[in-house]
């Protein structure tokens, strides 16, 4: 099974048959909006709006926690992440995708774990991003705009865009783009032992360029609704040609990652948690 986290314009995808809504409660609460089933070309897939319908919810405000763990109990194993960024190199321009390799983590107010209260965990991030499926999204977006297939992504907390020092510094570091979620989203996928990546859709040169206006929810928006329609071919081409295997390790991320004698931990923290843990309690 397999996930979508994305803006509200796929709801409109006309390859995207409705199935049901479902709403879901977890132990964090709420997920952003109910959780689409639907089914692109016979294979059914989730799609969960991360801002809710409407963009309701700004990046600091998601339920992180809900999201990913109201996914993870209904059974997905791979997540995309559908998202806008800014580009904070020349040839990164708006309108082109980048599937990153790296994360950079510069938010400041998130909780980005599922643990703690009588469990500790310490999953690896070395490589924040499945390598197959990034593999996966690389090859469906051929052909379909200009696309780069590695990259290091910043994380910042928003919700307001940088300040002309900051664009130039993270710069001047190498990053290669910048957003507001996938940080967050990528340590939960990892403890969650789900595979994540994210297509990146470039919408401006955030505000360090000289020769282009600084960013503006204007502008985001207007490249954004130009990248909505080939992201959505981009996930049809995806769901339609998905691995049915992997040989990553996101799958088994917390198999030495558990720091608690096992012994230790209670029942209500092995129920709480039981989606994700439950398989190291049997």
């Amino acid at each position: 099974m397999i996930a979508i986290i994305g803006g509200t314009s796929f709801y409109t995808m006309s390859e995207l048959i409705e199935i049901e809504r479902l709403s879901v409660d977890t132990p964090f609460g709420k997920p952003s909006d109910d959780i689409m089933r639907g089914e692109i070309a016979g294979q059914q897939l989730l799609f969960l709006p991360r801002h809710g319908a409407g963009h309701l919810i700004s990046p600091s405000e998601i339920n992180y926690r809900a999201n990913i763990y109201a996914l993870k109990s209904l059974g997905v194993e791979q997540i995309v992440s559908v998202s806008a960024v800014g580009s904070l190199q020349q040839h990164l321009e708006p309108r082109h995708f980048v599937i990153p390799d790296q994360i950079y983590d510069n938010s400041k107010n998130r909780i980005a774990t599922f643990f703690g209260n009588g469990i500790s965990v310490h999953v690896s991030m070395a490589y924040p991003f499945c390598p197959t499926l990034s593999q996966s999204v690389v090859q469906s977006t051929m052909g379909l705009t200009t696309v780069h297939d590695h990259g290091t992504y910043l994380c910042i907390e928003g919700p307001s865009f940088s300040t002309r020092a900051e664009s130039q510094t993270y710069r001047q570091l190498g990053f290669s783009i910048i957003g507001m979620t996938a940080a967050t989203e990528a340590k939960l996928a990892r403890e969650a032992e789900i595979c994540y990546t994210t297509l990146a859709c470039v919408t401006d040169y955030d505000c360090w360029h000289d020769n282009f206006a600084e960013v503006s929810v204007e502008m985001v928006l207007g490249n954004l609704k130009a990248n909505s329609r080939l992201s959505q071919q981009a996930i049809c081409q995806l769901v339609a040609n998905l691995p049915t295997t992997t040989d990553c390790r996101c799958t088994t991320a917390l198999a030495n990652s558990i720091a608690t004698d096992r012994k230790l931990i209670t029942r209500q923290v092995q129920q709480r948690l039981g989606p994700i843990i439950g398989k190291y309690f049997l």
